[in-house]
């Protein structure tokens, strides 16, 4: 696969320095540093009119036959945005489609723009177990093939993003992955710990959200995941509650860090460009995960960001949304 470069600024066939795109076999091309850190919780700010929240259906029946596209579940999605492509963003684990908040407003003047609380999270509906196809196959009811969308997501959701195109390649004109690759990972233990500590928690003792944070603290001492694992801690009334699924994501965990290559016999490679976005300190994207991704994705082009990790479009939110913006395009 050959190499490719990716301009984020330049309309004169000047490369800048600052973002260079690879293909999925280099780990040259580093993205320097720019911009402050934005949390992925953040709703700061007013929200635009043009803001629609919906939540749709219900989330019984079946597990969908290969490439069947399901009812839309209980999916509680945000719009944002009334003119150009539709671009559509999936959240990693514990997260929630707010997360894209930042992201989707500084996109919606040119998009579409459609924020996902994905199954078990969120507002969205919840079930008795976790499957990543039934997953995907509940995003694609959101879908349609006379309007393909950019779809992108981050670890849990980029899987659910990657297994979505492969299933219906008719729903996805573009796909962005951002630090996950097509691979069953063994390194899952900080998310048990996390699990463990939220488990553990005596919610019915709780008074305030502060105690929750410091109970939390030896479990997970960086505040800023503390404070993105806390956002789903919910008032219930003159208690509180986990708004996300917890029991069954954390007894999924092997399940949400593996690939089901085994279910996706005879599925084709998908076609369609590809943006592989990595963060330089994130050990989600390794060299050794090219191949697989070569694979399912052939056209896929690596773009690595510099002082970045597993969250990279909350730690480098500028240089996040040039990259994304370019390969979007203009809508």
């Amino acid at each position: 696969m050959p190499v490719a470069v990716v301009s984020t600024g330049s309309t004169d066939g000047q490369v800048p320095a600052r973002v260079e795109g690879v293909s999925t076999g280099s780990t040259d091309g580093q993205v320097p540093a720019r911009g402050e850190v934005v949390p992925t919780g953040s709703t700061d700010g007013p929200v635009p009119a043009r803001v629609e929240e919906v939540s749709t259906g219900s989330t019984d029946g079946p597990v969908p036959a290969r490439g069947e596209v399901v009812p839309t579940g209980s999916l509680h999605t945000t719009a944002l945005g009334d003119q150009g492509s539709r671009v559509v963003f999936l959240h990693g684990l514990f997260g929630q489609g707010r997360n894209w908040t930042q992201i989707g407003k500084a996109l919606a003047d040119r998009h579409r723009v459609l924020l996902v609380d994905l199954p078990h999270h969120g507002r969205s509906g919840w079930s008795d177990d976790f499957d990543y196809l039934e997953v995907a196959d509940q995003v694609a009811g959101l879908l349609a093939a006379d309007d393909p969308v950019a779809l992108v997501g981050h670890s849990l959701g980029g899987k659910v993003a990657m297994l979505l195109a492969l299933r219906h390649p008719e729903l996805v004109a573009r796909l962005c992955v951002v630090d996950v690759s097509p691979v069953a990972y063994a390194h899952v233990s900080e998310f048990e710990r996390y699990v463990a500590a939220m488990q553990a928690l005596d919610l019915a003792a709780l008074s305030q959200r502060g105690e929750a944070d410091l109970a939390l603290t030896a479990a997970v001492p960086d505040p800023t995941v503390r404070g993105f694992l806390l956002q789903n801690l919910r008032r219930d009334g003159d208690g509180w509650r986990w708004q996300m699924n917890l029991d069954v994501l954390g007894a999924a965990l092997p399940v949400i860090g593996g690939w089901p290559e085994e279910q996706l016999a005879g599925t084709a490679p998908y076609a369609g460009p590809v943006l592989w976005l990595a963060g330089a300190r994130s050990d989600y994207v390794l060299p050794e995960y090219a191949e697989a991704m070569a694979r399912w994705f052939p056209t896929a082009r690596r773009v690595v960001v510099k002082d970045a990790g597993h969250w990279v479009h909350s730690e480098q939110p500028e240089v996040f949304l040039e990259v994304v913006g370019r390969f979007l395009g203009s809508g």
